[in-house]
């Protein structure tokens, strides 16, 4: 018999039997990976470029330092976080679809770190690597409960990739109306945003979440990223106007770095009740009145280029984003994070076979440095 909840709302210890793989994972797994390839090949075929199946279009590159908290409370001084340090980081920001959309098809944000030259214990298949990778998007959960839910809605979205964009332009109008309408009597749509409703925001003044959760040393927990410095709070929420800039957050984040640099808090939400912070359903918010976010580590960037083409053939083709670029003690864990494993493994050979190049991780941040600190 398991204990699903710590005592008096202490973090649960992780027990391999939290975890429970779902009826057909492995089905579901090479389901996702044939809705993925043809993402990825249909815009190889139109462009003659690789790129990611899902957050194909950066809008921001930078390079940034993580410092970690010093006297953190030991259930929060665990894997990269134990001891007090400061590593060097390369974010990519960046929107959800597959292909390269004009920025009025507004969708979900993304903002993915790799923390570099991190020592320790390396989940399977990132042993030789020094690096400690968070994906994160702009919404507390992720649009499925489990893998097989997210593979029935990946599958429309893939036979949709780089048709219409003028009717896709059109339709996103269509849902951020009505994600508006929704959103003044206090709701939300994760699908409505998710197709294209999202709100015309300023990507730097969001709220990043890993949405599906992690180890956490001895612990479980989801991870997030929220602005700090007064810059980035005064963007939250912001609205920008995209007409007739397809490119428009990469612009905006362009000005923001030219003459200002940003500061996040890395936070953690350590489980402590598995019924009402389940592992394997990863649509379900975990209370933050259960078990609050806790600030770990501070992000920093300087001011900088944000985005160039020397950065983009450096990081969007160069590198990749995985939670399986990981220390053992952040090993991804549930359904969701299970399957992207072989996800992201098929679109690194893709990526790197079509494009020519080899998409390694970086073992210092030096070969970065002058690119990014190279303001425009």
């Amino acid at each position: 018999m398991h204990t699903t909840n710590g005592p008096s709302g202490a973090p649960l210890r992780y027990d391999p039997a939290f975890e429970i793989e779902e009826d057909g994972e492995a089905e579901t797994t090479a389901g996702m990976l044939e809705s993925l390839k043809h993402i990825s090949a249909t815009t190889y075929e139109h462009s003659g470029h690789a790129t990611r199946s899902v957050h194909a279009k950066s809008h921001g590159l930078l390079l940034g330092e993580l410092s970690v908290a010093q006297d953190l409370p030991p259930a929060y001084a665990q894997g990269l976080f134990a001891a007090p340090g400061r590593w060097p980081v390369v974010m990519r920001l960046s929107t959800t679809p597959g292909d390269v959309l004009d920025d009025k098809v507004s969708t979900p944000r993304g903002m993915a770190l790799k923390v570099i030259g991190v020592p320790g214990a390396r989940v399977e298949g990132s042993e030789g690597d020094s690096t400690q990778d968070f994906v994160l998007v702009n919404g507390p959960v992720f649009l499925a409960p489990s893998a097989r839910r997210f593979l029935g809605s990946l599958k429309p979205l893939a036979a949709t990739t780089d048709k219409a964009p003028k009717l896709k332009r059109a339709f996103s109008a269509v849902l951020q109306g009505a994600e508006k309408v929704i959103e003044a009597v206090g709701g939300e749509s994760a699908t409505i945003k998710s197709l294209g409703g999202h709100p015309e925001t300023h990507p730097l003044g969001e709220t990043y979440f890993s949405q599906a959760p992690i180890l956490y040393g001895e612990y479980m927990a989801k991870v997030s990223l929220a602005p700090l410095s007064p810059e980035l709070i005064a963007l939250s929420g912001q609205s920008v106007d995209l007409s007739g800039t397809p490119d428009g957050l990469r612009a905006v984040v362009q000005a923001h770095f030219a003459g200002h640099g940003a500061e996040w808090a890395l936070r953690v939400q350590l489980c402590t009740n598995l019924e009402t912070m389940p592992i394997e359903d990863a649509s379900v918010a975990w209370p933050e009145e259960e078990s609050p976010w806790v600030t770990v580590a501070h992000l920093r960037a300087l001011p900088q280029a944000a985005w160039s083409e020397a950065l983009s053939k450096a990081v969007d083709d160069g590198m990749q984003f995985n939670p399986w670029h990981a220390l053992a003690a952040h090993r991804p864990i549930g359904s969701i994070m299970r399957v992207r494993k072989a996800a992201y493994a098929m679109s690194k050979r893709f990526r790197a076979a079509r494009n020519g190049v080899s998409v390694g991780e970086p073992r210092d941040a030096a070969v970065l440095t002058g690119i990014a600190l190279d303001k425009p």
